[in-house]
């Protein structure tokens, strides 16, 4: 029986620099944006929402200063990464760890050691690195001095903090991602850009304009990584999830054809080097005038990359009514009507498996670039029975029918790189900022005040996951 899995198929988890490291100060780190968020879902939202805000208050508790303190026990937690089997770990380089304030004219070194350490010992323990330069993780500097990614300064500061990177792990790191979820700008310009409005601006203008200075910096690094050392893989990376219609009317069609097309954007110019013919409208219709000069478009055409990174947790699902749409409702960052179809997650996310096949396909069939998948998974609140152990079914279900549909891809003759759930250990969410909404194989003991021992602990779906992985998926 032929083997659906290629035998060097990347199989392991997920994390980042900004929900599991802590140690926020501490070696000379700057501070990230994700340090002055507070924990608590309507104060985080409201958080997020104004940074100039949230720079000048002082919150009770803030989730990331000490995280899952990955800082100190990374060691520990690559030891079980590797007793589940994991070919890699995909994780993120704090910006600011390394360039404090973001426009520094030299790294900091201490900073740099820490992440020589940490990749060394994946390397020891046979894992892979799969390395994120910028995950939601814009030094908050660079917010205060120009305002974030809407000034084109930050792409010599990016291009730099890369040029470091790629020289400094040549040999040792092989995929690389230049921004987490780009497209994300969009939703959490706070989070995606660093960006701060000011009054009567256009925001929509603001947030694009970003965005293409992000595009250019994310070429100029595909560029340097490549000059820097040619067997580098360097990759954009979505935060995808196909948008359905809400019925088979023309203008349903229509609705969700430019909400898919709303994040193919930011793919289209990566991975084919140019803006999309359907952009002129769009900005017309929104009133942008983008700051393009003919060297960025240079730049876009000649360094497209390598492969395309994507996060899938849920399809999405729209409609032309307005009447319908009243009904809409938050979603992993995007809102989208309820589909009768599917179930939700306890945090009303709706559960697709069968939507990560039509992803799949759908980003395979435009770009015909090997994909990634980088982030999938379910979170929920694990109980801790007396005896010790956490009994999480529901996750092994749900990871079990998102794999049976990748692999019902793979079928379909989509080049797939590997697969890292994510949060395979307990971290803190980015977007609510609990602990409770956990996605992990691995238990930390720690609630969403902050109280717990940090202890590590193996959930069954740990010795699911290890099984999968020893049989290449085989053994669903």
């Amino acid at each position: 029986m032929k083997k659906i899995i290629p035998e060097n198929f990347l199989w392991g988890g997920a994390v980042a620099a900004n929900q599991c490291e802590g140690a926020y100060l501490e070696g000379g780190k700057g501070l990230s944006p994700v340090d002055i968020l507070p924990g608590g879902i309507p104060v985080r939202k409201e958080a997020l929402a104004d940074v100039r805000k949230t720079i000048e208050t002082t919150y009770d508790y803030y989730p990331s200063h000490v995280s899952i303190d990955f800082f100190h026990r990374y060691k520990e937690d690559i030891k079980l990464f590797k007793e589940m089997g994991f070919k890699c770990l995909r994780t993120s380089i704090c910006w600011a760890r390394v360039f404090p304030n973001g426009d520094d004219l030299e790294p900091n070194e201490e900073g740099l050691k820490f992440y020589d350490s940490l990749i060394d010992e994946l390397i020891k323990n046979g894992i892979e690195p799969v390395i994120t330069i910028n995950h939601f993780d814009t030094p908050l500097e660079l917010t205060k001095k120009y305002g974030g990614w809407k000034n084109r300064k930050l792409i010599e500061f990016y291009t730099r903090y890369c040029e470091v990177l790629f020289n400094r792990y040549k040999g040792k790191v092989k995929y690389w991602m230049t921004f987490n979820e780009i497209n994300m700008i969009l939703h959490i310009p706070s989070f995606g850009g660093g960006l701060v409005f000011e009054d009567g601006e256009n925001r929509e203008q603001c947030m694009y304009q970003g965005a293409h200075y992000q595009l250019v910096a994310s070429a100029l690094a595909t560029k340097i990584g490549h000059e820097i050392d040619p067997e580098n893989m360097i990759g954009c990376m979505l935060a995808a999830g196909t948008v359905y219609p809400n019925t088979c009317h023309p203008n349903d069609i229509l609705i969700a054809q430019a909400a898919n097309r709303e994040n193919y954007f930011f793919i289209d110019v990566q991975s084919k080097g140019e803006y999309p013919r359907y952009s002129e409208r769009l900005f017309e219709e929104m009133g942008i005038k983008l700051d393009i000069t003919d060297e960025d478009r240079k730049i876009l055409k000649q360094n497209t990359v390598d492969y395309i990174g994507f996060s899938y947790y849920s399809s999405r699902l729209k409609s032309a009514d307005p009447e319908v749409m009243k009904n809409i409702k938050p979603g992993n960052a995007f809102k989208t009507l309820g589909n009768p179809y599917l179930k939700e997650s306890e945090w009303g996310w709706t559960i697709d498996p069968v939507g990560l096949r039509v992803t799949m396909n759908d980003l395979y069939d435009r770009y015909g670039k090997p994909l990634f998948i980088v982030e999938n998974g379910l979170g929920a609140v694990d109980k801790v029975e007396a005896d010790g152990s956490i009994n999480d079914d529901y996750r092994i279900e749900y990871l079990k029918l998102h794999i049976e549909q990748m692999k019902e891809g793979i079928k379909d003759g989509v080049e797939l790189i590997g697969y890292t759930p994510w949060g395979c250990i307990d971290l803190v969410s980015a977007g609510t900022g609990q602990m409770s909404k956990r996605y992990g194989f691995i238990y930390v003991d720690k609630d969403d005040n902050g109280v717990g021992t940090l202890e590590r602990s193996r959930k069954k779906s740990f010795y699911w996951y290890k099984d999968v992985i020893s049989a290449n998926g085989e053994n669903l």
